[in-house]
């Protein structure tokens, strides 16, 4: 069994499928971060989650018009840059929560280390992600479609 050059192992449909549930969840996530609740009903979130708010936004953005592109066409060179570019977006987000760390965790000393330790690995692996999504983008590159009409062979 053969799939089409670019693509996935996964068949087509479900695919599709993956990618509409992707972008419903991150429509999901928009809504919850922004409206309702909002992120301030998080009791651990402090007023300087504004600051971050829009990083964060913009990771989920990213995500949600990937899902979108990739349910009119997926080829393998397109989904890595679109995992580079969420993960360079996400990245961005990291560093901003580690820089501003809008957290309060009632002086507990051992929940801000998990959160920095967790923020931190992520860090390292969103790096190790979007070197992954540069290789992969490297080893299929977008190759012009043939023009109508023309043979292909």
């Amino acid at each position: 069994m053969t799939h089409a050059a670019g693509s996935a192992a996964a068949p087509a449909g479900a695919r599709r499928v993956g990618y509409g549930v992707g972008a419903l969840v991150n429509a999901v996530l928009l809504v919850l971060v922004n409206l309702w609740p909002g992120w301030d009903a998080v009791p651990f979130l402090t007023a300087d989650t504004e600051r971050v708010v829009g990083f964060v936004n913009a990771s989920i953005l990213a995500g949600l018009l990937t899902n979108l592109v990739y349910l009119l066409r997926d080829p393998a060179w397109l989904k890595s840059f679109g995992t580079m570019l969420t993960t360079g977006v996400g990245l961005a987000a990291i560093v901003a929560m580690w820089r501003v760390f809008p957290f309060d965790f009632d002086g507990s000393s051992t929940w801000e280390l998990v959160t920095r330790i967790l923020l931190g690995i992520a860090a390292v692996g969103s790096a190790i992600g979007f070197v992954v999504a540069l290789i992969g983008l490297r080893r299929s590159p977008p190759r012009p479609r043939p023009a109508a009409g023309s043979a292909s062979g």
